[in-house]
């Protein structure tokens, strides 16, 4: 569907043809791309059967001229089309690109149907934006800074952690059954730009601490993780797709929002638990070189709090790959150029080892960041 709102009607394609041209617009007839010239208009009043997925011809008059045009959309359904922001962006790009082709027929406009069923021009746009709300709060990774410092735990440490593990468990019980989508939240996390392939393209191969090799290895036991993990579209779950401390305002003790939901409304729930359970792990290898103290017992809870809410013990068998992702973030010299060798040199060794194991073992995180565990 292009929009969940009223269909659009003849009147509001008038409307929006008119302002294309710049002149009154008289629509001479509507038919599906294929129907003979013949055939008679018989959803004068009601194109949307025709307009969502199927190209249709208009035939239009303006001022004395008569002209010929086709209004397109694209249809949803795997093949990187789930979200309608898949399918704006290739429309966005056609609109772009055809005209800069010889002999490309021309695109007149590129627009959008509004939830009222009108039609709205974006031909003339240049880049897109998002205008938010503003809400104070702390973000949670001063929390994290704080305990790095200071080494002490304290009672609303343990609050926020439960708060936040609490959180996933309400959001990740939403489920949906559409396969192709789980199947391409998998693909998109091996071979997306933002996704594992991406961040070892953007690693320099001549680093100590890893070589074009081990980024390699790295990519090969994904595609194997892609695989094994296509038996589990039953786990399509609502999630965050970004849940990390900066992303966490803490507007009082355990009242806090979230910020830049990303890549997606659906997904695997190993998503966010890795996401947010990375960062114990990277500030406690920053603080102590291993896992232990506050942040063992943050990430130990984060994780008893979740296991014991949800039942989901599966997620240990499907994490793997998730936290490779994310350990390749935080190890990487553009995000975090500061960052000590030895830091690095065993979040490698945790992404190595992670990716060769069945499932996450929550009492030997440690031995991940030895190489040759």
């Amino acid at each position: 569907m292009v929009t969940d709102g009223k269909d659009f009607s003849r009147g509001n394609l008038r409307t929006y043809l008119s302002s294309v041209f710049g002149e009154n617009v008289e629509i001479l007839s509507i038919k599906p791309i294929g129907a003979s010239t013949e055939q008679k208009d018989e959803h004068a009043d009601d194109i949307k059967g025709w307009g969502y997925g199927i190209p249709i011809v208009i035939d239009l008059k303006v001022e004395s001229s008569t002209s010929r045009v086709v209004l397109s959309t694209m249809r949803p359904g795997g093949f990187g089309h789930d979200h309608f922001s898949d399918r704006a962006g290739v429309l966005l790009w056609q609109h772009s690109a055809f005209n800069r082709l010889k002999n490309h027929v021309k695109s007149l406009d590129v627009g959008a149907f509004t939830l009222d069923g009108r039609l709205k021009s974006l031909g003339d746009c240049n880049e897109f934006f998002i205008l938010t709300e503003f809400i104070e709060g702390n973000p949670y990774h001063r929390d994290l800074d704080r305990l790095k410092a200071t080494k002490q735990l304290t009672d609303l440490d343990i609050t926020r952690c439960r708060a936040l593990s609490s959180y996933l468990t309400e959001i990740h019980a939403t489920k949906s059954g559409e396969k192709t989508l789980y199947t391409r939240r998998i693909r998109d996390l091996i071979g997306h730009g933002e996704g594992i392939m991406g961040l070892t393209d953007s690693y320099s191969t001549a680093l100590e601490y890893v070589n074009a090799e081990s980024l390699a290895e790295i990519e090969k036991s994904c595609v194997d993780w892609k695989w094994k993990l296509k038996g589990f579209s039953q786990r399509l779950s609502q999630i965050h797709g970004d849940y990390h401390p900066w992303n966490i305002l803490f507007r009082d003790a355990d009242d806090f929002v979230v910020l830049d939901r990303s890549r997606g409304e659906w997904g695997e729930p190993a998503d966010d638990l890795s996401a947010m359970t990375i960062n114990y792990i990277f500030y406690s290898l920053q603080t102590y070189g291993r896992l232990t103290e506050a942040f063992e017992t943050l990430f130990d809870l984060f994780w008893k709090q979740y296991l014991d809410e949800t039942g989901d013990e599966e997620i240990l068998s499907v994490i793997p790959p998730f936290f490779a992702w994310r350990a390749l973030v935080v190890a990487s010299p553009i995000w975090y150029p500061q960052l000590p060798e030895s830091v690095r040199t065993k979040l490698i060794n945790f992404i190595i080892n992670i990716l060769e194991a069945e499932a996450l073992d929550l009492k030997n995180v440690n031995s991940y960041f030895l190489r040759g565990r």
